[in-house]
């Protein structure tokens, strides 16, 4: 089977130094989501880094590639599959709960971070896109947990390029009470839409854990619901992030990031904009492109991880 963009199997990955395993985490409902864990091979590691992946999206593969830039200097990486996406149980490409999305994040995040080699090592969310809108609702959820967040085009607001009119959203709303998991919604194709590089479009369709189909109608309502909650609490964020986004991205509205970096009441804030770059910053713009991307989140990640992990060892020791 073609794996798409960075995957990888595991001798692979030992080749470049890194150790890939996969899991299964069973949450308070008690369905099987699937997990992902890269860590470098035989080193000390920075810090720890949580994966949340986009809509339709999943770790193991779409995230692989960024996951291997992380471990292969130093991180460790963890991932896992939301509810209805990549090798996690549900419905495919169904959310029905938001919230509940939300809370299996951070039970699994907290059995990795409770293992005993890893409790004094600093930790950072990683989101993208859906994912960026996941760390923020995590960090609510624990605002005193972590050492920061990378946020990469952020869902805080869906672009109105991306929303059908408003009188279909209403329509679709009062469907979706007696058929959420309908596909159809009508929404411009998002790969094209994210991907500037044609090649990695096909990467990226290839994936077979990826959702490609149209959006269930209770999916779409969720992420309406939480872009438009999390754009209009912005003032709430008080973890250190660094905010990544294209300015030309027609997915996730980057007027709305410019919004969580002005007023977000955090000390420890960075906010950089990529002239001409769509959605997929790290996925699907041109390498060197991604590569300039990757560089400022080394920069600021690195930055951090000393004060971060000995900050962290200070809570250790008061609690």
């Amino acid at each position: 089977m073609e794996r798409g963009v960075g995957g990888l199997s595991k001798p692979e990955y030992l080749e470049k130094g890194v150790d890939y395993d996969e899991g299964v985490f069973k949450n308070t409902r008690g369905m099987s989501l699937f997990t992902s864990t890269w860590l470098p091979s035989g080193k000390e590691l920075k810090a720890l880094l949580f994966f949340c992946h986009g809509y339709g999206g999943e770790c193991s593969v779409s995230m692989g590639e960024t996951a291997l830039r992380f471990a292969t200097a130093g991180y460790g990486v963890f991932g896992v599959d939301v509810e209805g996406h990549g090798r996690s149980e549900g419905l495919r490409g169904f959310i029905p709960d938001a919230e509940k999305m939300v809370g299996d994040c951070v039970d699994y995040f907290k059995t990795v971070r409770e293992k005993a080699e890893f409790k004094k090592k600093a930790r950072f969310l990683y989101g993208e896109s859906m994912g960026g809108a996941t760390c923020l609702l995590i960090h609510r959820k624990e605002p005193g947990v972590w050492n920061g967040a990378i946020l990469v085009a952020p869902m805080c607001k869906i672009s109105e390029k991306m929303k059908p009119p408003a009188i279909v959203t209403r329509v679709l709303t009062m469907v979706a009470a007696f058929a959420p998991r309908w596909q159809i919604v009508p929404i411009k194709d998002l790969v094209d839409s994210s991907i500037k590089e044609p090649a990695r479009r096909e990467l990226v369709r290839s994936n077979a854990y990826n959702y490609k189909d149209r959006p269930r109608l209770g999916t779409a309502l969720q992420m309406l619901k939480v872009s438009t909650d999390l754009e209009a609490r912005l003032e709430e964020v008080t973890i250190p992030f660094l905010l990544l986004h294209g300015e030309a991205d027609a997915v996730t509205d980057p007027a709305v990031s410019q919004a969580l970096y002005e007023v977000a009441k955090s000390v420890d804030k960075t906010f950089k904009v990529y002239p001409g770059m769509w959605h997929a910053l790290t996925t699907g713009e041109p390498e060197d492109n991604v590569a300039m991307v990757f560089r400022d989140i080394f920069e600021w990640l690195e930055s951090r991880c000393m004060v971060g992990s000995l900050t962290s060892q200070r809570k250790q020791q008061q609690q």
